[in-house]
């Protein structure tokens, strides 16, 4: 996989400009265009899903269907409107229309986490200090993060993603949720607010009076299943990052003050996706396939 490209809701007009040129060529049939295309954004639309859905697994199907419907509707893009805002509505659309992920039914709202973590002990961890027992930690952290964001309904989840973690300016987020930028700043007001009550209850991170420790909870996130020492699903690609940066990030955490839930969030690793780019090159050789979306023959 190579390495996430410029966040795209930060970029400047200019980059967005030749996402255009490589949409309308695609749109005439440029293979070639429409591959640069899925490989520049599938990083983003995944780390999107990762947050909307938790499970890694069901983040890359539904991050492969919104792909897909992307590149089956390319044909209808006219350079009429800004490429990213035509292409990330139909994936945020895709993301609020997707069946529930197998984590949305467990966790359903701040009360009912609240509650679960409440029932996981506080212990120390068994194992002495190391980069091993530091990663277990920060997965532990960024599960449980994640799983915070889970307590928001699907809409407020878009709206502090989009606005909070990747700093999309208002009034193109508000365009890609196809709503008024008062709608949207109210939107994430009430999640950021919702969040920011719950970690200031709850959270150590956020509130140094809280009982609640990362390291503390992860020996009980192990038993209950919460955390796979065998199988990490949010800091395998993080290790170097952990090891080298990780303790003074600590450090840096003990001074912080005000509000500091969305850089907490902000702060999560980009994920490897699945490869769509690849998957859709072999796909695109296939003679039905090209009839179908009117691209030209090898």
């Amino acid at each position: 996989m190579t390495e996430p490209t410029e966040n795209p809701f930060r970029a400047a007009d200019d980059a967005d400009r030749g996402d255009v040129r490589l949409a309308l060529a695609a749109a005439a049939g440029d293979r070639a265009a429409l591959e640069t295309l899925v490989r520049k954004h599938q990083h983003w639309i995944y780390a999107i899903a990762v947050r909307m859905m938790l499970s890694p697994a069901d983040s890359a199907d539904v991050a492969q269907e919104a792909l897909l419907r992307v590149i089956t509707r390319i044909g209808q893009f006219e350079g009429r409107s800004s490429f990213r805002t035509w292409a990330y509505r139909i994936v945020m659309n895709c993301f609020l229309d997707a069946k529930r992920g197998r984590l949305e039914g467990v966790v359903t709202s701040f009360h009912g986490y609240g509650e679960e973590l409440d029932k996981i002990p506080l212990v120390d961890l068994d194992e002495p200090p190391s980069a091993e027992r530091t990663l277990l930690v920060e997965e532990a952290k960024l599960g449980c993060m994640l799983g915070m964001l889970l307590c928001l309904d699907r809409e407020q989840r878009l709206a502090f993603v989009l606005g909070e973690i990747f700093e999309c300016p208002s009034p193109l987020a508000a365009d890609i949720l196809d709503i008024t930028p008062a709608a949207f700043r109210k939107r994430l007001e009430r999640a950021r607010a919702d969040l920011s009550a719950f970690m200031q209850e709850k959270c150590g991170l956020m509130n140094p009076s809280n009982p609640c420790r990362c390291e503390k909870k992860t020996k009980g996130f192990i038993a209950a299943g919460w955390v796979d020492p065998r199988s990490l699903k949010f800091t395998a690609a993080h290790v170097r990052r952990v090891r080298e940066d990780v303790p003074q990030r600590a450090r840096t955490l003990d001074v912080i003050y005000g509000e500091r839930a969305p850089w907490l969030f902000r702060d999560h690793p980009m994920l490897d996706g699945p490869d769509v780019a690849t998957q859709i090159t072999t796909l695109l050789k296939d003679e039905v396939v090209q009839h179908a979306l009117k691209l030209e023959p090898n």
